[in-house]
């Protein structure tokens, strides 16, 4: 097996987690993504030059987020992170984790990405949710949201999220849009802050084509995962289906109920 290592470089924390993880992979064949390996003094390459089997991301779930737009291998997440929502082990279970993993006892799972097309041009797949908000502090767009060239949604919002299950659990979900468990084919078209209080988040199947205009064309920004900024002078043709690939992840229980329940959820 070889292993790709990442780790957000601008957190101390996931730094240290890092170097513990690189310690326990000693002897393995691993590649270092290029930013922790110029802080070890080591060789590395960027992530989507990779040849690997499993990529080990420490980190939050933004360093996961990354990860899943430059590369197909699977993820095992190492939290290093505040939540850590798409993590499996924190840092206590790195050894006996990274030592299940080179004995093959995981089980992958897999979730369906968002694609998103501006005018012909292919973005970053998402993991969570493509973003179409202004461009600007407190000003509302009029927006149409269309699926399967129906319309679906004309609402005056900051913006609108378009979510997968998974980004179900995150920006959707902070803005009113129900969980829905992974195992489900759909998105969810959340507008946010919209204007008429009746307006809200929609679920919809993941074999629809999602497009989004803007009735009269304003500067707005499309964000892919919180990690890509693409700005948009609003008239511009925007779409959104199911990507061919998805995201996979190293897993040792089936436990989505329980992370939502205490990481997201008060307990009793």
């Amino acid at each position: 097996m070889r292993l790709g290592v990442t780790a957000n470089s601008e957190v101390p924390e996931a730094i240290r987690v890092g170097r513990k993880v690189i310690s326990e992979l000693e002897g393995q064949d691993i590649v270092l993504e290029s930013g922790i390996a110029r802080l070890l003094g080591k060789e590395g390459m960027p992530i989507e030059d990779m040849d690997i089997d499993v990529l080990v991301t420490v980190g939050g779930d933004g360093t996961i987020l990354r990860s899943l737009q430059r590369t197909a291998a699977p993820i095992f997440g190492v939290n290093a992170g505040v939540l850590g929502f798409l993590a499996e082990v924190n840092e206590d279970e790195v050894e006996a984790g990274i030592a299940r993993l080179l004995e093959g006892r995981y089980f992958l799972e897999e979730r369906i990405k968002l694609k998103t097309m501006l005018n012909g041009q292919r973005l970053f797949d998402a993991t969570n949710e493509a973003v179409v908000h202004t461009a600007h502090v407190a000003k509302i767009r009029h927006f149409n949201v269309f699926v399967d060239d129906q319309l679906a949604m004309d609402v005056r919002a900051d913006g609108i999220i378009v979510s997968t299950p998974t980004g179900s659990t995150c920006y959707a979900m902070a803005v009113g849009s129900p969980i829905i468990d992974p195992r489900v084919d759909a998105f969810v078209i959340a507008p946010m802050a919209p204007f008429k209080f009746a307006a809200r988040p929609m679920v919809v199947p993941a074999s629809s084509n999602v497009s989004i205009e803007l009735v009269k064309p304003k500067p707005c920004m499309c964000v892919i995962d919180g990690q890509q900024e693409t700005p948009m002078e609003g008239d511009e043709h925007i779409s959104f289906s199911v990507a061919e690939g998805r995201s996979r992840f190293i897993r040792f229980e089936r436990a989505f109920y329980r992370k939502t329940r205490e990481k997201l959820m008060c307990m009793p």
